[in-house]
């Protein structure tokens, strides 16, 4: 009877030592050490900057042979009639209108140009990135006021192996500073107070959960 209680406080002492080591490494891997990414992050003089895939569409006042539409090319650049080879990547659509007037400017005289964007995709480094347990891992244009609640609708929540609690923003306009966020509370519990605002160039990292 005493031999058969020695291996079960061995058994029990063991399975104690394994639990301890368990809910280490999960501690290990939580980011309750972060700061809550903050509610408000968008600022008011946020503007569009246009990068390759982008599609302008060009309007030229009185001259309509020297208007189209356009897409921005992988280089980041585009070429319009009697404009070769200009830069547009990095730029508001306002200052590409002017860029084109000055070239336009040679050939016609006072020119009046306006560019609009029809298809929004952005600078690679104003775009969202969002990896590891989303649905669908991909990359999103910014868009002013966005929140990681729209983020999470774009690429189809959460998989079933994702630990959303623990999930991460990676800031690039703060030098890549990190922050919590709680998908897991804001997409399976409905908690609106999880939901924070993205910045341009934010990563948005989802870890896979312990089982």
């Amino acid at each position: 009877m005493r031999k058969h209680t020695s291996g079960l406080v061995r058994v029990l002492a063991f399975g104690a030592a394994a639990t301890a080591l368990l809910v280490g490494v999960s501690g290990c891997a939580s980011n309750s050490n972060l700061p809550a990414a903050p509610v408000v992050a968008s600022t008011a003089n946020y503007n569009y900057l246009v990068g390759p895939g982008d599609t302008l569409n060009i309007t030229v006042w009185r001259n309509p042979e020297l208007s189209l539409t356009v897409p921005v090319r992988p280089d980041g650049k585009v070429s319009a009639p009697l404009v070769d080879e200009l830069v547009a990547q990095g730029k508001t659509s306002s200052e590409i209108a002017r860029d084109v007037e000055k070239a336009l400017g040679k050939f016609v005289r006072d020119p009046v140009v306006t560019v609009i964007v029809t298809n929004f995709v952005g600078p690679y480094s104003e775009q969202i990135r969002v990896v590891g347990e989303a649905t669908k891992p991909q990359f999103l244009p910014y868009k002013q006021k966005m929140t990681v609640m729209d983020v999470m609708i774009a690429v189809g929540g959460l998989t079933d192996f994702a630990d959303g609690n623990k999930a991460t923003i990676v800031r690039a306009a703060e030098s890549n500073k990190r922050y919590s966020v709680r998908l897991q509370d804001l997409v399976k519990r409905g908690d609106i107070s999880a939901n924070v605002e993205m910045l341009p160039g934010d990563i948005l990292i989802i870890p896979q959960g312990w089982f």
